[in-house]
């Protein structure tokens, strides 16, 4: 059974304490800047303090997630959600989370500190880089590149063989027809810059 300490305790915490937890390991609690919220033992600062503890970053903003990963050099816990289905030869990197009935299809890969959200689909061959986040009931169809620190709105969806380049968001319902290789916020059927 692994400590896991948890970085966020807003909603996005409470969700991946729920993972921990039934995954078997045990939450020792939150850090977060804000001290009044439930559970809160300390800052962000204060992992460096707890040396035989796992850490996960459960913040919803890629930038975030980015500049707390890089800021410190701890060991990261990969929640993944007992009724989410993974397929063979899946590889998931260190400190990403797999909600519950999401869905990562056989060679897939999917990058550090990613979040593959409630009901989300990541289907065959997909790479997703570091930082990425995939909303809830979002579908990345197969062969598809996502680049690092972009963020697939809900119920989104990005079809076969598209690349999205980095730090992209696509707001929600849209869906991906072209590559995207410009970072910028994408929105509508078919999903198109919002300048």
């Amino acid at each position: 059974m692994k400590k896991v300490i948890v970085i966020g305790a807003s909603g996005h915490g409470k969700v991946i304490a729920d993972i921990i937890r039934k995954s078997g390991d045990e939450v020792v609690g939150f850090l977060d800047d804000d001290l009044s919220k439930q559970g809160v033992m300390g800052k962000v600062e204060d992992c460096l303090k707890y040396k035989d503890t796992y850490f996960i970053i459960a913040i919803g903003n890629n930038s975030i997630r980015k500049m707390i990963s890089d800021k410190y050099d701890i060991k990261y816990y990969t929640a993944i959600h007992p009724t989410s289905v993974i397929g063979e030869e899946v590889t998931i990197g260190e400190g990403t989370a797999v909600m519950a009935n999401a869905v990562i299809n056989p060679s897939a890969r999917i990058g550090r500190h990613c979040i593959i959200n409630t009901g989300a689909v990541i289907e065959h061959d997909d790479i997703l880089e570091d930082y990425v986040h995939i909303s809830p009931k979002a579908t990345v169809c197969g062969t598809v590149h996502i680049g690092e620190g972009t963020h697939i709105g809900a119920a989104a969806v990005v079809i076969n063989n598209m690349t999205v380049g980095n730090n992209v968001t696509i707001g929600a319902g849209a869906a991906v027809v072209n590559d995207i290789e410009k970072s910028g916020v994408y929105a509508g059927v078919p999903a198109r810059e919002l300048v």
